[in-house]
């Protein structure tokens, strides 16, 4: 084993789980080297003592191979330059770290801790930039010790910053008291991090903290597969085989859970299912209050509701389908109404005949949908204002599972009626929030395309809506002439039945045949960067690739990675995004992937870097510019490829999509709907025959845990 002591330069890569990462180092006596290691990414300017062994790569050439990492505080001149100007301070940038070492030499990293007032003497530097440093760099000591404490115990540093953030100097307590607390408490600290901790530290398998927390993570990862709860006897078993405990164990802990309310259960058809207590609650109120709102809606002034349909479409010279009035009547005679139907059938057309004949009430409407592109289209079609869901709720702030709202039960919306547009995408959480700002007496339009993916979090609130049969639903079937003559719309409508689109007919639907998956990455990036721009197609704004997975050649981490580099080739002042392996720059095209209450930007929302400062990404939004510090960073994704859920509410010009076989897990039906139903003028699909195929045959929807449509119906749960 060698060792190799030196300064890191820059990181070359670093995977999203943090686990491994490939960096440039400058020893103390030779050339660059590169290294690479199973570990998290080290801070650029820091010294390190490594231990490993030499190895030639057959690509990439002569790399150290890291056994052992020990960090060392930067010594050289050199090391603490780069170590200050790599962003980790606040308020330092290279120009300033640069003043600052060559003021006061190898000193400066003893100046800022113990001499802070020196900081004045350097140009730029008043007493609120000292400050700033002085707090950052106490900071950065403390981190170092969280850092040095979770690698000590076999996990990721990268972490650091995070717990540290929540917990401040109790953040080491916290961690050798109880390492399960930060999984349920810190965004992104997971219960495998916090496990790590624990079996590092000596904890017992069966120690009832680890299985409670156990229990927690399991139902935790049904909830991100689209379930509200979970079979009782599923849960044990797998729970058991994560923990590697046993059975009877975790039984005995999964009752006491139970038995002080922490966790709840439903006796169905011979099942126990159990809830998180969150879901729980949800699923029950959103049940009761839309029965409630259905049955106790403000009265309409109308004694001939009929006469009031064909009056509007005798003034608008529309002629409409029999599902249309019947949608508009329905508006007037019930307090909750669902809307459904594919592309071209006239969802639009219906919402304005809806807002016309209740606005006609002197009715007070309030429209929305869960994603700013969405509520932007509604508004456009319209002619008012539409806003997200969490916009119209004021959203205040809150962690990603507790958000909060200043609109409420106690504080409702000002609005007699509420339509939502994009309702298949709302998860029973975010109804629950929403219904519960409704006012007493309001109604509420649901406008949703059933048959396209469920949404992303838990429940599938629209379609159990439908199934279950106690609020009125209208569902649009006849595709309008218009409407029609679109390929798109027509495809779109074969694909749902399951039958091949017509990709011969037209341009606008375009299926290009070729089998090598990175023949077909390729295509990708040559037909986005190059052939519909020659066409006249703006690719970052008009252009959208969706991809049915995030791995492989054709999976949407690659092609993000192909794209970036085809618009804008690696330069100089890229901030590396610390935990996901990217690296933004100006102008790119970037995602938020979490709900950030506090910055009032949400999951899906869209942007592009306006501004790279000291460290910190400047992203551009329709509504605002969002500030990012650099442990900030992994709220963002690159956003030239996205996976089809990502896509959903969104519509473009044009949908470029691969399909190869190696997706074949996730090839479905209602996902290939999805997402050919997001493009206007023109889709492109690049694969297999046999890929595409797969897609239309798998129409195996599977139905999710959830009892909303069974509470809804009034079957006696216990």
């Amino acid at each position: 084993m060698e060792i190799l002591i030196g300064t890191v330069e820059n990181i070359v890569f670093q995977s999203d789980k943090g686990d491994f990462a490939v960096f440039r180092l400058q020893p103390s006596n030779g050339a660059y080297v590169t290294v690479v290691g199973n570990m998290a990414a080290p801070l650029v300017g820091e010294e390190l003592e490594l231990e490993g062994e030499w190895g030639d790569h057959p690509r990439f050439g002569r790399q150290f191979r890291v056994q052992v990492l020990r960090r060392r505080s930067p010594m050289t001149v050199r090391g603490i330059e780069r170590f200050l100007a790599s962003g980790t301070i606040k308020g330092l940038g290279p120009a300033l770290a640069g003043r600052l070492v060559q003021r006061f030499g190898d000193r400066t990293l003893e100046i800022i801790e113990y001499f802070p007032h020196r900081l004045r003497e350097v140009a730029g530097i008043g007493a609120k930039k000292a400050e700033i440093i002085c707090r950052s760099f106490a900071e950065q000591s403390e981190l170092k010790e969280i850092m040095l404490f979770l690698e000590t115990h076999g996990v990721a540093g990268s972490y650091a910053s995070r717990i540290y953030k929540h917990y401040g100097a109790a953040a080491l307590d916290i961690l050798r008291q109880n390492p399960f607390l930060p999984a349920r408490e810190v965004e992104g600290i997971g219960f495998r991090t916090a496990d790590r901790i624990a079996m590092a530290l000596g904890w017992d398998r069966n120690d009832p903290e680890r299985l409670a927390a156990g229990l927690d993570y399991a139902l935790a990862q049904t909830a991100q597969s689209g379930h509200c709860c979970v079979p009782e006897a599923h849960l044990i078993d797998e729970t058991a085989k994560l923990l590697g405990a046993g059975k009877m164990e975790v039984a005995l802990c999964l009752s006491e859970l139970i038995r002080e309310d922490r966790l709840h259960t439903e006796d169905y058809q011979g099942m126990t299912l159990v809830y998180p207590g969150r879901l729980y609650d949800a699923e029950v109120q959103v049940a009761d209050r839309l029965i409630d709102l259905k049955e106790r809606a403000k009265p309409v002034l109308c004694d001939d509701i009929a006469a009031a349909v064909a009056e509007w479409e005798a003034g608008a010279d529309i002629k409409l389908a029999d599902a249309q009035r019947e949608a508009m009547a329905a508006a007037l005679r019930h307090g909750v109404l669902v809307l459904t139907g594919g592309p071209g059938t006239g969802k639009t057309v219906t919402i304005k005949g809806i807002l016309a004949v209740l606005a006609a009430q002197r009715f007070k409407i309030v429209l929305g949908a869960p994603t700013g592109r969405a509520a932007k289209r509604l508004g456009e079609a319209c002619g008012r204002e539409a806003s997200t869901i969490h916009r119209l709720l004021e959203s205040t702030g809150g962690a990603e599972g507790a958000p909060l709202f200043a609109r409420n039960e106690r504080n409702p919306l000002d609005a007699d009626v509420i339509i939502i547009d994009e309702a298949s995408m709302i998860d029973i959480l975010l109804m629950h929030y929403l219904l519960r700002a409704v006012p007493q007496g309001c109604r509420v339009v649901l406008v949703g395309d059933v048959d396209q993916l469920p949404a992303v979090g838990p429940g599938s609130v629209l379609k159990d809506i439908i199934r279950s049969g106690r609020v009125p639903v209208v569902r649009l079937t006849e595709v309008f002439r218009q409407a029609g003559e679109s390929m798109i719309v027509a495809n779109a409508h074969r694909i749902n039945r399951g039958l091949l689109p017509d990709w011969r007919t037209s341009p606008e639907f375009q299926f290009r045949e070729i089998t090598d998956e990175l023949a077909v990455a390729e295509a990708v990036v040559t037909l986005v960067r190059v052939e519909l721009p020659g066409e006249g197609f703006d690719a970052l704004q008009e252009v959208q690739v969706l991809s049915p997975m995030h791995r492989q050649a054709c999976g949407v981490g690659n092609l993000n990675h192909l794209l970036q580099a085809a618009f804008y080739p690696p330069r100089p002042g890229a901030l590396s995004a610390g935990g996901l392996g990217q690296s933004f720059g100006m102008g790119d095209k970037v995602m938020q992937i979490r709900n950030n209450y506090d910055k009032g930007v949400f999951n899906g929302d869209i942007g592009f870097v306006a501004g790279l400062d000291d460290g910190a990404v400047i992203v551009r939004y329709p509504d605002l510019d969002v500030l990012y510090e650099h442990g900030e960073l992994d709220e963002l994704a690159l956003a030239y490829a996205m996976s089809v859920h990502k896509s959903q509410g969104s519509e473009y010009p044009v949908v470029v999509m691969p399909l190869v076989a190696g997706h074949h897990l996730m090839l479905q039906r209602n996902l290939l709907y999805t997402a050919v139903t997001r493009a206007k003028k023109r889709v492109v699909l690049l694969g297999s025959k046999a890929a595409l195929n797969t897609a239309l045959a798998n129409d195996r929807t599977r139905r999710r845990y959830s009892l909303l449509a069974e509470r809804l119906q009034g079957e006696g749960l216990c």
